[in-house]
């Protein structure tokens, strides 16, 4: 195979940008040279990925706001897969999850002979079952972060392979609370409690100041707590507004970015549901799980759910082991009683820890060169 590979990918995000970041390390382990061009953020830029269009202008969730954005999500995705069947053409396109964008993406490059990934199986299992037809039309191949997805796949003639969660590998099997309280400024001696509001705007909309209200409630009950808050840099403005309405003053440190070190620091985090809680999970820290959306995007939402929970920990464990707090349920008095929970039961949270490990052993492959040899098999054929 030529050297110059060219692989085209879609980060549709800041999760999808870690994990291209991550997958696109490895290959150019394997392909030095190689050219990689696309949607993607500064994880993907640091592996020298030539981005077209930034992540964040995908970064959208519920069915009225991607409404809102319609017309703009629609206008890049038709502009890029132009640009890759007449100016660029890859040799594979990977979709990095965005399984909106992405789905129909691959399937309209698959149709003109481009060979395609999904990396990140959509949520059949959990939610929009009927997704499975659009998989089997838009991907040659399915590269899986889960080990029970291969098998459901394969149930309906689509090839995948398991590679492990890349998080399982970055993030360490016993992290160090006590150097990234250092790091951050933090008191070594005082619990600290991770607020993580999500990194998308309406995330910032809708939970911002409802985690924001939790944590002053909570700084009022209890006088020692420290809080952090990572945030991305394009909201820094609106969640220091956030910061300063709650009054939580010097108590809270709002971080540029660094969500691994407040996680690795906390003692129990507040987050918004999604793959920031399996990293929390991965960190082996207790957590509160919220999420609050538009209340039509709710309903059609919820309508379409599979399983009771929402929270991957909760998902991956077939159990409610942490608490979940969803559209009217997540106000700040429960969502604070909840982390005093966490707070003042160090055996839960130590029966919680050993769980979780045993997770973080099953997630922990060498996600870069299994990927790798996956996507090099499609492309020898």
């Amino acid at each position: 195979m030529s050297p110059s590979v060219r692989i085209a990918l879609v980060a549709g995000e800041t999760s999808g940008d870690l994990l291209g970041g991550l997958l696109l390390g490895g290959l150019r382990q394997r392909w030095p040279d190689l050219q990689a061009f696309g949607i993607g953020g500064p994880h993907l830029q640091a592996q020298g990925f030539d981005a077209w269009w930034p992540s964040d202008k995908l970064a959208v969730r519920g069915y009225v706001e991607v409404l809102r954005h319609y017309r703009e999500i629609v206008g890049i995705r038709r502009e890029l897969q132009q640009r890759l069947l007449q100016g660029q053409r890859p040799d594979v396109f990977v979709g990095v999850d965005a399984p909106d964008f992405n789905l129909d993406l691959e399937a309209g490059l698959r149709e003109q002979g481009v060979r395609t990934v999904h990396f990140v199986c959509p949520s059949i299992w959990a939610w929009r079952p009927e997704r499975v037809e659009k998989i089997r039309r838009s991907a040659d191949h399915v590269l899986c972060i889960f080990p029970f997805e291969p098998e459901l796949l394969a149930q309906h003639g689509i090839g995948a392979t398991y590679v492990g969660h890349p998080l399982a590998n970055v993030i360490p099997l016993v992290p160090d609370r006590a150097a990234a309280r250092a790091a951050l400024g933090l008191r070594a001696d005082a619990p600290v409690v991770a607020i993580l509001p999500g990194s998308r705007a309406s995330e910032i909309q809708y939970l911002g100041e409802l985690f924001l209200s939790a944590a002053s409630l909570l700084a009022r009950q209890r006088l020692d707590l420290q809080f952090v808050l990572p945030a991305v840099p394009a909201h820094r403005a609106r969640i220091d507004a956030l910061v300063a309405k709650a009054g939580l003053g010097d108590r809270l440190t709002v971080l540029a970015g660094q969500s691994h070190a407040a996680l690795a620091a906390c003692d129990v985090t507040l987050i918004a549901s999604g793959t920031a809680t399996l990293e929390a999970a991965l960190f082996k820290r207790p957590m509160v799980i919220a999420y609050n959306m538009n209340w039509l995007s709710w309903q059609i939402m919820r309508r379409k759910q599979l399983q009771p929970w929402v929270g991957l920990p909760n998902i991956l464990s077939g159990d409610f082991v942490v608490p979940e707090f969803l559209q009217d349920r997540a106000r700040p008095q429960a969502l604070a009683q909840a982390v005093t929970d966490w707070l003042d039961d160090p055996a839960r949270c130590a029966e919680l820890q050993a769980r979780f490990t045993d997770l973080h052993h099953t997630l922990r492959r060498d996600t870069a060169m299994l990927a790798t040899h996956a996507i090099e098999e499609l492309l020898a054929r």
